[in-house]
């Protein structure tokens, strides 16, 4: 039975408005057909609604469906019986097919519907009492077509009592989400660096007057690095040097001093207050805020001095700093969740969320939490999910598959991914088609960031201008939910130093001050691929990507497929010279003739092919088109 997670384990995902198609396979002994109905609840439900379960593939397997209406926790379960009315009428048709005589199952089959008639109320205990009766009086083949009436036939499914009922010992989860949980575009973004003046500190009211900027880019959400106040021990410097300078401003990830932990805010931003302004400065452009939240602390943070037994005390008593070798953070202190007094510490981290939510906030970036417990995880965001079930939970999680699946299953609503190390079109086509036609694509939504503060990947240092309008096309298409970082749109791209995947001047460490109108910036880019995302429904699902033939391996060709919104991609992976290919089109799956010609509308740049049967020339100059965003011009097309 399905869909399902682990057995019913694990929830599946879905976003309000869906409708959730549950599948069953049942059978029997002999030649009887079975029925059922979903049984299903949603928040709020005081008790089971149904939905029936027919037989729509084949004769062991029966769906059915039902709407998800509201944000929340749903659960499902299933009911077969023998459907005896449907089985008479199967045998009934065959044996009048066949001319015989019916006499006895026309008698038979007006005793199903009369015990149906004793269940029914009204109408429909009058209409099924003279069903019962016209199979007794019309002439026979009138009598067999009343029979074989479908309306009757649903009308005795609803009241016929089922003799052998059998449910599911299982009910199953399904955590539904809203819209904007399964698509958004996300824009990261340090608000101490949306000033314009090189070193000074911004403050809240700067960054609010970039967001209408976003907005008009079609992003739907801003996320912030932390904004708490940052340690002054071990302060980092430039480039994470461990020496700072007193204008050196710290990595935010170094949570805490004497103005308080994760409940305050950098002075330097500004007050709450200005916080709670800068919030509702968004929701009025349209953008929703994201909140980092990273469960660390700098060695001033308040909690070091009133609970040091929640850290990794060392013997000599001193406390150990974060490691990920060779990476040494001395700047920051990790919380020890086992500790002796760790329900406290669980409860305080907990809170932390709460604290956020009553400030506006309803969408959190969880920094690193496969280095924290599951079991806290599944605790607290069931905790919060409990009261709050909006909330918006991305997994900052690049380990280990299993570990990032397990993040996924437990409660996470989001994931980051491997997306940013796939760059070839192998390396593409196996990882999409392992989180999309797996079980994975019940549960995992990849969030496609393109770059983060820590990842410039070697694509984006060496492809100049031209890998950023690839990477981002990539991001924006395979998946519903993707991601930049400030400066992607102005295509910065020089390393720390050679191999190595950190920002030079990066700003984690220190300000930035950027001319986001730069010659060569991508906002064109940027503000038309959104516009393509909101228009085109299959944009807007996960679940429905097809990767297709392309005759050289550099360029990339995929289907994206919504009812009425069939959607062509081709993308040139190679950002330094053109490349021409045959692609192979799916002519049957877009209900083309094998020579039929179709007109493709190309939504990047308007212009208009004529392609004909399943083999089409393509050829992309990454100077000028990196890629074709192909939607056909006519009854299939978005109008």
């Amino acid at each position: 039975m399905g869909p399902s997670v682990d057995g019913g384990r694990y929830p599946i995902k879905r976003v309000v408005g869906d409708t959730l198609v549950v599948e069953a396979i049942a059978y029997r002994d002999g030649h009887d057909l079975l029925t059922g109905r979903v049984r299903y609840r949603g928040p709020g439900d005081r008790g089971w609604r149904t939905a029936p379960l027919r037989y729509e593939i084949d004769f062991d397997r029966l769906r059915g469906a039902f709407t998800l209406d509201r944000v929340g926790s749903w659960r499902f379960t299933v009911e077969v019986w023998t459907d005896r009315f449907a089985s008479w009428r199967a045998d009934l048709g065959k044996r009048a097919g066949a001319g015989q005589d019916v006499a006895a199952e026309l008698r038979e089959g007006g005793e199903l519907i009369l015990n149906a008639a004793r269940r029914a109320r009204g109408r429909p205990a009058a209409v099924l009492r003279a069903s019962a009766r016209q199979l007794e009086v019309l002439p026979r083949s009138e009598a067999v077509t009343a029979a074989l009436d479908d309306e009757l036939a649903a009308l005795v499914w609803e009241h016929l009592a089922p003799g052998d009922l059998t449910s599911h010992p299982t009910e199953y989860g399904v955590t539904v989400d809203r819209v904007r949980a399964g698509f958004a575009a996300w824009y990261e973004m340090f608000p101490r660096s949306q000033g314009t003046s090189p070193g000074r500190h911004a403050t809240f009211a700067d960054a609010a007057r970039r967001l209408p900027a976003l907005a008009a880019l079609g992003f739907d959400v801003v996320y912030l690095p932390p904004i708490h106040p940052v340690g002054r021990t071990n302060r980092k410097g430039p480039n994470n040097t461990l020496a700072a300078g007193p204008r050196d401003p710290g990595s935010p990830w170094a949570i805490g001093n004497e103005h308080g932990g994760h409940t305050a805010v950098e002075p330097a931003l500004g007050t709450l207050a200005d916080f709670r302004r800068f919030v509702a400065a968004a929701e009025e452009a349209g953008l929703e805020v994201a909140l980092d939240y990273a469960l660390q602390c700098s060695p001033d943070h308040p909690w070091v001095r009133e609970h040091p037994d929640w850290f990794f005390v060392r013997p000599d008593g001193s406390i150990r700093y974060a490691e990920n070798p060779p990476k040494k953070y001395e700047d920051i202190y990790p919380l020890n969740f086992w500790c002796d007094d760790h329900p406290a510490l669980w409860e305080a981290c907990r809170d932390i969320f709460l604290f956020w939510i009553e400030q506006g906030v309803r969408t959190f970036r969880v920094d690193n939490p496969h280095t924290k417990p599951f079991a806290f995880w599944e605790w607290t965001i069931g905790e919060i999910r409990r009261d709050h079930p909006d909330v918006v939970f991305l997994s900052e999680a690049f380990t280990r598959p299993a570990r990032m699946r397990g993040l996924a299953k437990l409660g996470f609503t989001q994931s980051y991914s491997y997306f940013t190390w796939r760059n070839t079109a192998a390396e593409l086509r196996e990882y999409f088609t392992e989180i999309t036609t797996t079980a994975m694509v019940e549960y995992f939504r990849p969030n496609l960031f393109a770059n983060t503060p820590d990842i410039l990947h070697e694509y984006l240092q060496r492809g100049g201008r031209a890998a950023f309008r690839v990477r981002l096309i990539l991001a924006g298409t395979l998946s519903p939910l993707y991601g930049i970082y400030s400066g992607f749109e102005l295509c910065e791209n020089e390393p720390v130093r050679p191999g190595s995947e950190e920002y030079l001047h990066s700003e984690k460490y220190e300000i930035r001050v950027r001319d986001w109108n730069a010659p060569g910036n991508l906002n064109a880019d940027i503000a038309r691929l959104n516009r393509i995302r909101r228009e085109n429904p299959a944009l807007r699902r996960f679940g429905n990507l097809r990767f297709l033939d392309s005759e050289d391996d550099s360029i990339l060709f995929y289907h994206k497929l919504a009812p009425d919104n069939d959607l062509l991609i081709v993308v040139n992976l190679d950002p330094h010279r053109p490349r021409e290919t045959m692609v192979h089109v799916p002519v049957g799956d877009l209900g083309l003739g094998s020579d039929e010609p179709v007109e493709l509308e190309d939504l990047l740049t308007g212009a208009r092919y004529v392609w004909r049967g399943g083999r089409n020339y393509v050829r992309l100059d990454p100077q000028r088109e990196v890629a074709h965003v192909l939607r056909m011009v006519g009854s299939r097309a978005t109008t």
